[in-house]
Order: C-alpha cells, then sequence, then structure tokens
C-alpha cells in the first residue's frame, strides 16, 4: 500500500472519528440541556430560626449522610445542609449529639457532640456500632446505644449492646450495665442484660428497653439511684411524648424474629394502642407533637439504590401513614423557644 493509500485511509479515520465525537458531545449537551434542575436549597440560619426538622440526609448525590433541615411548615421543601455527617442525630434548640463511623480496613465510631452551629463541641470514641442516640430536654444530657456484638435487635440474646449516659463536656455519667434491674419484681443479674433505646424524662429520670432471658422490658430509670425496674414487656426502643404521658415503641408480639409493629403505652391508664403502621419499623420513633410520631423506613429507589423516608402517622391508632420527608432517616423535632 502506498503512501497516498495511507493518508486516505488515516483521514477517513479521523473523520469518523470527528463524526462521533461531535455526535457524544451534542447528546451531552442535550441531555444537561434537559435535565432536571438542581434542587433548591433553603438557608440555614432561616430554617433553624423557626420551629425545624433535623434529620440524616440519604438522598443519592454529594449530600448523602450530611445532617439536614427543614422548617416544620413545609417539611417537603427545600431543605438545608450543615457541615455534619452523621449515621444518626438528634436535636435540641442548643445542641446536637453525632453518632459517626468510619469503615475501613479499621472500623472507627464515635459520638460528636454538637453546638448550635453543628460544629463540634467534643468527641465521644464508641465501643461499636452506632444504633440509637438521644438527648434530656434541656440538651445537658446524651445517651447513646451501641451494638458490641451483632447488628440487630431482631433476636434478643443474639447481640449485645452498651448504653452510656454523657454530659455535654463528653465525660460519662452512667453506664447502664452499672445498674441495678428489676424485672416482674425479681432482681436480675444476668450476665445476658442488655439495655438499649433510652428517652428522657428529665435530668434523672428516663425509660429504656432492658432484655435478659428472651425477654424484653420498658423500664423506668434513675441516674443518681443507678436503678431500673420494669413497667411492662414487650416494649423495644421507647420515645416519651411531649407531654410525658405516653410511651410510642416497637412491639414484637408474635411476629416473625426481625418484625415489629408500632404501639403506643399511656402510663396513666397502662392502656396499648396498636398504630395505623402495619408494615415492620425499626426505629425508635420521634414525636412530631403529642398526636403525631415519626419514624423512619427503608426503600429502595427504582435504580437500585438502598434510601429511606421519614414517615408520620397519629399516635391515636387513627388515620394512614404518610410521607413526611423524602430521603431522610433520624428525625428530630426542634421547636426553638
Amino acid at each position: 500500500m502506498n503512501t497516498r493509500a495511507r493518508l486516505a485511509i488515516l483521514a477517513g479515520v479521523v473523520a469518523v472519528v470527528l463524526v462521533a465525537t461531535g455526535a457524544y458531545v451534542l447528546r451531552v449537551q442535550h441531555r444537561q440541556a434537559n435535565a432536571a434542575p438542581v434542587a433548591a436549597r433553603a438557608d440555614l440560619s432561616t430554617v433553624l430560626a423557626a420551629p425545624h426538622l433535623v434529620f440524616r440526609n440519604t438522598a443519592i448525590g454529594s449530600e448523602l449522610g450530611k445532617v439536614a433541615v427543614v422548617p416544620l411548615s413545609a417539611p417537603s421543601g427545600p431543605r438545608a445542609f450543615t457541615g455534619a455527617s452523621c449515621e444518626r442525630i438528634y436535636a435540641t434548640g442548643s445542641h446536637e449529639i453525632c453518632l459517626y463511623a468510619r469503615r475501613g480496613l479499621s472500623n472507627t465510631y464515635k459520638a460528636q457532640l454538637l453546638g448550635p452551629d453543628f460544629q463540634t463541641v467534643t468527641d465521644v470514641p464508641l465501643s461499636g456500632l452506632p444504633s440509637r442516640a438521644r438527648m434530656s430536654r434541656d440538651g445537658s444530657l446524651t445517651a447513646t446505644t451501641t451494638f458490641v456484638f451483632g447488628d440487630s435487635y431482631a433476636n434478643v440474646g443474639q447481640f449485645s449492646t452498651r448504653t452510656l449516659v454523657t454530659r455535654l463536656d463528653g465525660k460519662q455519667t452512667a453506664d447502664l450495665e452499672q445498674f441495678q434491674l428489676y424485672a416482674d419484681g425479681k432482681r436480675v443479674t444476668a450476665a445476658d442484660r442488655n439495655f438499649w433505646g433510652v428517652t428522657f424524662a428529665d435530668d434523672d429520670k428516663f425509660y429504656a428497653t432492658a432484655a435478659s432471658g428472651g425477654k424484653t422490658w420498658l423500664v423506668v430509670g434513675s441516674l443518681s439511684a443507678k436503678r431500673m425496674t420494669s413497667l411492662r414487656r414487650d416494649v423495644e426502643c421507647p420515645s416519651l411524648s411531649p407531654d410525658r404521658t405516653r410511651i410510642a415503641f416497637k412491639k414484637h408480639g408474635d411476629l416473625p424474629p426481625g418484625q415489629w409493629r408500632l404501639a403506643v403505652y399511656d402510663l396513666r391508664t397502662h392502656t396499648e394502642t396498636l398504630l395505623a403502621e402495619t408494615r415492620s419499623v425499626d426505629d425508635q420513633v420521634e414525636w412530631l407533637d403529642d398526636d403525631t410520631v415519626l419514624y423512619g423506613l427503608p426503600r429502595t429507589t427504582d435504580a437500585g439504590a438502598a434510601t429511606s423516608d421519614i414517615w408520620a402517622v397519629p399516635a391515636d391508632g387513627s388515620g394512614t401513614p404518610r410521607t413526611l420527608v423524602a430521603d431522610a432517616w433520624s428525625p428530630a423535632v426542634v421547636r426553638p423557644s
């Protein structure tokens, strides 16, 4: 093949490449021109000044895992993002508790106590996989639950938890493993005792879940007395209502392992009300107000990606569940004073 023929072939190849490249660029420009606009963002300081919801953003993208906030008046509207990233978040009007996990060859777990600007105030090492987080109403105490062994509440007795109460300065106030436990009128000292899901009534009184021998109880405890006493069985991840009269919780009942039903227990009348949410919920619910509870449910997108949504349902057993915030997890309701 002579030189002229080779040049002709090369020119043809270059032309084909240029045409293909041009077509690709045009297609990309067309897709960009017709793509959905970037979601609007709210101003963080404006949202924080009014009643708002703090949560973990689970939307796929660069903000995955970031702590976000939306006004309670428009929970499905534009969200504002903070600089914090968490596995689980809880907040009051003054501080936040952020459970953080860094996975790799050596996993690192810690709780970050955040200030009103969502900047880290104190780091507290955690001994296991983050699970639950709560704060006292005045924000002076935090409670964290981690899995020291196992990663699910599906089978009582096949996991080990550690629940700590910590002050804002990061100093440990209580390890529930060191408390006396009385269940069904008897002292429980078995080695398989586990505690999780603290919810504070004040700076001394709290409620939590205790488990031993395949049973779970709702317990009421005192930090000063270092003692917990059972109130009833089959209660997990309690959450005290704003008016302090009811406990929202998940119960196992006669469901298969790893399945729970949401219910509310009235501390005055000792009656239980099953909620209208019939799907299994593995979460420590949050109260939106005295009439409504919030909780997270996992969801798989059309593209096969895993996310979650925050749902709401009436606390009296009526109504139907509704999505409050899509692509969100770990809600905390904050009403600035």
